[in-house]
């Protein structure tokens, strides 16, 4: 990819304001500066210059730098109305993608992006960060055994919009479970023993593969014998 360096400070700018559009992290300026093929400095400099403009034109989000990276935060002067936007969503609306993922975050919280992926079998950031603006996931703090990843859970919106008193009034899903085996699958997947059980799955079935050439080489050889 062709470096900004010659291409002018608005045009860093705007691309610094696009990726930190799709960015739900705090952004160093040295990753930005690395995507952009720019020096760290020019980045630090054009960052500074886009908080200082947001706030001098009184903006609906801001811009700042928090956790050792930059991001996008609506205003807190808007808090109220947002929060009352937020809450008027028509969850219905929801993609089945969104619905999975939320009843993923609900049922296994707290869980990390890579916890989601492994239970849906597709990444699913993009879905996480929906919902997080609908109000419905939040982060609830780091994964420390596993390089201080997110953890996800569900909000007080989320239970006010499904009608629950707690996390404990989530039903059952395996009531919903069509037969023993689809119930033994859920209890597997929410419970993380998925990966393990196929792992021992895999090895009952080379135990069984290595007894019927044992057997058959037994047969063989009184074949022979006789």
């Amino acid at each position: 990819m062709q470096g900004l360096d010659n291409i002018g400070n608005d045009s860093l700018k705007g691309a610094l304001e696009a990726m930190l559009l799709v960015s739900s992290d705090p952004v160093s300026a040295t990753d930005l500066a690395r995507v952009l093929e720019v020096s760290p400095g020019d980045v630090e400099g054009s960052l500074a210059e886009l908080a200082a403009e947001y706030s001098d034109a009184g903006r609906g989000f801001q811009l700042r730098e928090v956790a050792g990276g930059w991001r996008l935060y609506t205003h807190p002067a808007y808090h109220d109305q947002v929060e009352a936007y937020v809450m008027s969503w028509d969850t219905r609306r929801l993609s089945q993608a969104a619905l999975e993922t939320l009843a993923v975050i609900a049922y296994h919280q707290p869980v990390t992006r890579e916890g989601v992926r492994a239970i849906r079998g597709v990444n699913s950031d993009g879905v996480i960060s929906s919902l997080v603006d609908k109000g419905l996931v939040r982060e609830t703090g780091r994964d420390t055994e596993h390089g201080q990843a997110i953890l996800y859970g569900t909000t007080q919106a989320f239970l006010e919009k499904f009608g629950l008193k707690g996390l404990a009034d989530l039903p059952d899903l395996e009531d919903f479970a069509p037969d023993e085996e689809s119930k033994r699958f859920i209890r597997e997947r929410l419970s993380g023993r998925s990966i393990q059980s196929t792992i021992e799955d895999v090895s009952d079935d080379l135990d069984d593969e290595r007894d019927l050439i044992d057997d058959t080489e037994e047969g063989e050889s009184e074949l022979d014998s006789e």
